[in-house]
């Protein structure tokens, strides 16, 4: 019969080998574990380092858009005391505000540009609200209408008929006006809310440019080709700058009854002439020999035209740490007063 002293000495040496195992096997999981942590914490530490990291270099650049912002504030603030014993107020290309920009190196690398545009040198959309009903004999269409249809028609790709114009013109008419009754050739809810997706027309003023691909009867191509020639600043219908329209905008300028646009080479030379002696008027410009002798018919399109300018397009970029980031700021000037009224990051 067998001790319980030989018992232990038989079975106690595997027993004790087998812990010894268990316990190395567990502590090898331990471990495991204990890397699988930490390099999960790494992981996890660095994402955080470097959302925490991008979110300082975009306010780093923001603040340096902001500053772009004030400068230009500033360049529109000197101008205006320039200006402010001038007999007849006006606002040229010549002035500091319009002068080209120039990239600012800054001081912990990367750079800074900004340049003015003025706005009221494009087309405002808003003036196309429809006027009250005409009488038999009276012009068609108003004369901020017919502007905005030589202006499409004067686009090169894609090109715009006649037709084309007049419907894409009285359609923005109808998405301006307050009521819901389409005008002729125009289209309201009873078009809109038949589309898929439907919406309603806004039966007010456009509030961005980007309202216009909602539109009856505009294509995105149209559109991209008209951006760069409209604005919805100010929202109520102002005058278009003589002196800072560029050649295709005036292209929209004729004859009240005429709904052709000016030729290119036309417009060029009018580009040409404000360049090299300038206009001292609205009278001097429209006495141009572009016009002709158009002047008595021209009435309409006078009323719309002018010299000063109180909305601006701030559009400043900066490069922090290779990465690039972009402002679009509407700048109002009332007197001595600039504030923006509008901020994007992408475009108004």
């Amino acid at each position: 019969m067998n001790s319980p002293s030989c018992s232990r000495g038989h079975y106690g040496r595997p027993y004790r080998q087998r812990q010894r195992g268990a316990a190395l096997v567990v502590a090898m999981l331990v471990f495991a574990l204990c890397t699988a942590l930490v390099v999960a914490m790494k992981s996890e530490f660095q994402r955080f380092y470097q959302r925490t990291a991008n979110v300082m270099l975009a306010e780093q650049a923001y603040a340096y858009l902001l500053g772009a912002e004030e400068l230009a504030s500033t360049a529109l603030l000197l101008d205006y005391d320039q200006g402010k014993g001038n007999k007849q107020p006006r606002d040229d290309l010549k002035e500091i505000w319009a002068q080209p920009a120039t990239p600012y190196t800054l001081d912990d690398g990367g750079w800074l540009l900004g340049s003015l545009e003025d706005l009221q040198g494009r087309f405002n959309l808003n003036s196309l609200i429809p006027g009250p009903a005409r009488d038999r004999g009276e012009p068609r269409f108003t004369p901020a209408q017919a502007q905005f249809i030589r202006l499409l028609q004067a686009l090169e790709e894609p090109a715009v008929s006649e037709q084309e114009a007049i419907l894409i013109t009285a359609s923005i008419g109808d998405w301006l006006d307050p009521d819901g009754t389409p005008a002729a050739n125009g289209a309201e809810d009873d078009l809109s809310v038949s589309l898929s997706p439907a919406y309603r027309t806004a039966n007010g003023p456009i509030a961005s440019v980007s309202e216009l691909r909602a539109v009856a009867y505009m294509t995105p191509e149209i559109y991209q080709a008209v951006l760069p020639w409209v604005t919805v600043w100010p929202q109520s219908p102002t005058a278009l700058n003589i002196h800072t329209a560029p050649a295709m905008v005036l292209r929209s300028i004729n004859a009240d009854n005429n709904l052709s646009p000016l030729s290119d080479a036309d417009a060029q030379a009018l580009v040409d002439y404000r360049e090299n002696s300038g206009f001292a008027d609205v009278d001097d410009f429209l006495g141009n020999e572009v016009f002709g002798d158009k002047q008595e018919q021209m009435a309409g399109i006078k009323a719309l035209l002018g010299q000063e300018s109180s909305y601006f397009l701030l559009q400043a970029e900066v490069e922090v740490a290779d990465r690039n980031m972009r402002l679009y700021s509407v700048l109002e000037r009332r007197g001595r007063r600039i504030s923006a009224v509008a901020r994007a990051g992408g475009s108004l």
